[in-house]
C-alpha cells in the first residue's frame, strides 16, 4: 500500500471515530469534544509534519515554538563563542631542567669499606643508575590561557600563569600560530598580568562592564582546560559576588584574593587567564582559581578591575598602581562586639607581623591616618563586606585625591589623601 493510501485510510478512519464519539455523547460539552478532536489530529498528523491545528475556538500550538526561546538561547552561547574564542590564546610554560642520565655506579658502594676491599675496583659491566651531569634542557612544565586585548600583540593573563621570571612563555593563538611571549607586568596586587607577542592585526576580545554582573546571568568560560584541551569552552550562571578566597599558587604559598566573580561554569587547571564572558560576548572577567574540593566553583578577576592596569601597562609600559599606605583588617560584627568599637563595619588600620599600621611618608601618613583609626567610607562609598577598602583604592589613578570618612574614638571626621605609585615591593 503506498504513503497516499495510507493517509486517505488514516483520514477516513479519523473521520469515523469522531462522527462515534459524537453520536455516543450527544451535543453536550462542545469545547471539550473540540479539545479532544484537536488532540486526536495533532497526534494524527504528527507523522506528516503538521505543526497547529485549529478545531473551533481551540489552537494547538508546536513544540517547536516551545523551544524557540531555548533555541534563542544556545544561538546566544555560539555566537559569543564564535566572536571571542579567535582572541583566545594557550600560554605554555617551559624551563630548563636538568638532563638524567644513566652513570656507572659501583654496586658494592653501600657496603663498609672493610667489605668492600674484597670486591677490588673491577665492578660488574652495565650496572648504572639515573644521575645528573650538569646537562640541562628547556621541557615544558606547564599552561595557562589568556587572552588578546589589543591587535599589537598585547596578551592579559594572571600573575600565577607567568611567576617564575627564569621560564620561557610561548604563545599558541587560535589559528595555530605559534609566538614566543615577553612579560611586560606583573602586577604587585592583583593576579595579573600583561604578555607582548610580536604580530599585528590580531583579533582582541570586547571588554564588558563587570560592575554591571548580576546573580544568575549566563557566564561562559574559555580556556586551554588542563593544558592540552585548548579553547574548552564551558557555560553556566554567576553564583556569587564580591568574594574573597585563598588560593595557593605554583609556589604553593597561600594567596588572599578579594572581590572576585564566583561562577558555575566549569574552570580547570589550564584554563587560569582565560577570559569569562556574557551572552553578548563581552569578557567580564579573567578566570583565576578554582575550589578543588568542590563542584564547579570557581572565581573570576571583574574585567573593570584590570583594564587600569591595561591602561597602565599600554601607557607606561608597566602596571603602576594607587598606594595609599595603611594595613588593615575588615571589620566585623563579631571584631567590633570582641574590641567593643563604635562602629560594625570598615577597615580598622592595624599593623601585622611587625609591620607599621601607617606606612611612613605615604599618602596616609601625610593625610593624618593613625593606627586604630576605622576608615568607614571612600569618596562617599561605605566600606563593608561588598566593598573592601584595598578594592576601592585600586579603583582610582596615581595622583587622584580621595577624600576618607573615619572613625577615630567614637570621632568622625574626613580627610583628603593623594594615592601615590605603589613603592616596590609592597
Amino acid at each position: 500500500m503506498n504513503t497516499n493510501r495510507k493517509q486517505w485510510v488514516l483520514i477516513i478512519g479519523a473521520i469515523l471515530i469522531v462522527a462515534i464519539g459524537f453520536i455516543a455523547y450527544g451535543p453536550a460539552a462542545p469545547h471539550a469534544q473540540a479539545n479532544a478532536v484537536s488532540d486526536f489530529f495533532n497526534n494524527l498528523f504528527a507523522p506528516f509534519g503538521t505543526n497547529t491545528s485549529t478545531v473551533g475556538n481551540v489552537a494547538s500550538t508546536s513544540n517547536a515554538g516551545l523551544y524557540q526561546p531555548v533555541a534563542d538561547y544556545e544561538n546566544a552561547v555560539v555566537s559569543a563563542v564564535q566572536r571571542e574564542a579567535p582572541s583566545v590564546v594557550s600560554i605554555t610554560i617551559s624551563e630548563n631542567v636538568p638532563v638524567i642520565e644513566n652513570c656507572p655506579v659501583n654496586p658494592f658502594q653501600d657496603l663498609p669499606p672493610d667489605f668492600q676491599q674484597f670486591f677490588g675496583n673491577d665492578f660488574p659491566n652495565g650496572v648504572t643508575a639515573p644521575c645528573t651531569t650538569g646537562k640541562t634542557q628547556l621541557q615544558e612544565v606547564g599552561g595557562g590561557s589568556g587572552f588578546i586585548i589589543s591587535s599589537d600583540g598585547l596578551i592579559l593573563t594572571n600573575k600565577h600563569v607567568v611567576s617564575d621570571t627564569k621560564a620561557s612563555y610561548t604563545v599558541l593563538t587560535n589559528n595555530g600560530k605559534t609566538y614566543k611571549a615577553t612579560v611586560l607586568a606583573r602586577d604587585p596586587v592583583q593576579d595579573l598580568a600583561v604578555l607582548k607577542i610580536d604580530a599585528t592585526g590580531l583579533p582582541a576580545v570586547t571588554l564588558g562592564d563587570s560592575d554591571g554582573i548580576a546573580l544568575g546571568q549566563t557566564a561562559i568560560a574559555i580556556g586551554n582546560a588542563l593544558g592540552q584541551f585548548s579553547n574548552t569552552v564551558s557555560v553556566g550562571v554567576i553564583s556569587g559576588l564580591s568574594r574573597t578566597v585563598t588560593a595557593s599558587g605554583p609556589t604553593g604559598a597561600p594567596e588572599t584574593i578579594e572581590g572576585v566573580v564566583q561562577t558555575d561554569a566549569a574552570i580547570n587547571p589550564g584554563n587560569s587567564g582565560g577570559p569569562l564572558l556574557n551572552l553578548r560576548g563581552e569578557v567580564i572577567g579573567v578566570n583565576t582559581a578554582v575550589a578543588s574540593n568542590a563542584q564547579n566553583i570557581g572565581f573570576a578577576i571583574p574585567i573593570n578591575r584590570a583594564k587600569s592596569a591595561i591602561n597602565s601597562v599600554k601607557a607606561t609600559g608597566e602596571i603602576q598602581t594607587p598606594f595609599l599606605g595603611v594595613r588593615y583588617i575588615p571589620l566585623t560584627a563579631d571584631i567590633a562586639s570582641q574590641r567593643n568599637l563604635p562602629v560594625q563595619q570598615g577597615a580598622l588600620v592595624q599593623g601585622s607581623n611587625g609591620a607599621a599600621a601607617v606606612q611612613p611618608n605615604s599618602p596616609a601618613a601625610q593625610a593624618g591616618i593613625q593606627a586604630g583609626d576605622i576608615i568607614t567610607a571612600l569618596n562617599g562609598q561605605d566600606i563593608d563586606a561588598s566593598h573592601d577598602l584595598g578594592d576601592l583604592v585600586s579603583q582610582h589613578n596615581i595622583g587622584d585625591v580621595i577624600t576618607l570618612s573615619i572613625n577615630r574614638d567614637g570621632k568622625k571626621m574626613t580627610v583628603q589623601a593623594t594615592l601615590a605609585k605603589r613603592p616596590t615591593g609592597e
